[in-house]
């Protein structure tokens, strides 16, 4: 039994982790937990994984315990190993009994092995899902995300602003040394809402990723919106213009806030 358990810990946990991988990449929803442009990279190592989960079972149980080398019946050595005088350095165990040090060993291994069975089978169960607003509202730490916009300078110096996102944006509008530069600008973007930090309106919120989503970043630009503004958590698609507001920060004026599903891909990199 400790011999099936050890090979369900190994090849097992990892033969369903791999199963999840490529299901998720056939049906186009591994985006949810990493960056699209990795899915190669994710699907050929689960491919791997099974391959060699398969060739795992041509081992019986307990093979890798061998000690390496076999002799068959009636083989006599012919090589010596060196003798040394037996000295018992076993801890001190009760008659009939394991010590404590065992003991507290097999209650690790066995409470880790079900918590790691629980979390991969419940990856294999549940439908996936995308992080939830409560989440990057956790994450925001009112600065805009470390890697999103690195762009953002250099085609906001020729004007193209036309593929900013909301990370690319947060960006600009943090570290623009000259918001005039983008007063005017049309912009059409979707992201879900989250409470303004200050006066009236919404924050337009996205999580940005670089690699995954423990990486996940909150982006976030301000919504100059009359009104009651949409539910926390709500996707909506704004369209607006970007405008310099009396102190001298930037902001979105919208012209319509329409709500949306959330997307297929719900976050930006």
């Amino acid at each position: 039994m400790s011999r099936l358990g050890t090979r369900w810990l190994g090849v097992g946990l990892a033969s369903c982790l791999a199963v999840v991988t490529l299901s998720l990449t056939l049906t186009g929803r591994l985006a949810l937990y990493i960056n699209p442009d990795s899915t190669w990279f994710a699907a050929g190592m689960s491919v791997l994984v099974l391959v060699g989960a398969v060739l795992s079972f041509l081992l019986p149980l307990g093979a890798e315990a061998d000690h390496g080398h076999d002799h068959g019946a009636g083989e006599i050595h012919d090589h010596h190993h060196p003798v040394a005088e037996p000295v018992d350095e076993r801890p001190f165990t009760p008659r009939g009994g394991r010590n404590w040090a065992e003991r507290a060993g097999i209650g690790v291994t066995v409470v880790g092995g079900v918590a790691a069975s629980a979390v991969v089978l419940s990856i294999l169960l549940l439908p996936p899902a995308s992080l939830s607003a409560e989440l990057a509202m956790s994450r925001d730490v009112g600065a805009p995300p470390l890697f999103a916009g690195a762009d953002a300078v250099a085609l906001a110096s020729t004007g193209d602003t036309s593929s900013f996102g909301i990370g690319a944006w947060a960006s600009a509008f943090a570290t623009s040394t000259n918001p005039d530069a983008f007063d005017g600008d049309t912009v059409t973007l979707t992201g879900f809402a989250t409470p303004a930090t200050g006066g009236t309106g919404f924050q337009l919120t996205r999580l940005v990723i670089t690699h995954c989503v423990i990486d996940a970043q909150t982006a976030s630009v301000p919504i100059a919106a009359d009104g009651s503004p949409p539910e926390t958590g709500q996707w909506v698609t704004v369209t607006g213009t970007v405008r310099t507001n009396p102190d001298g920060k930037l902001e979105i004026s919208p012209t319509s806030v329409a709500s949306t599903p959330e997307p297929q891909d719900p976050y930006e990199y």
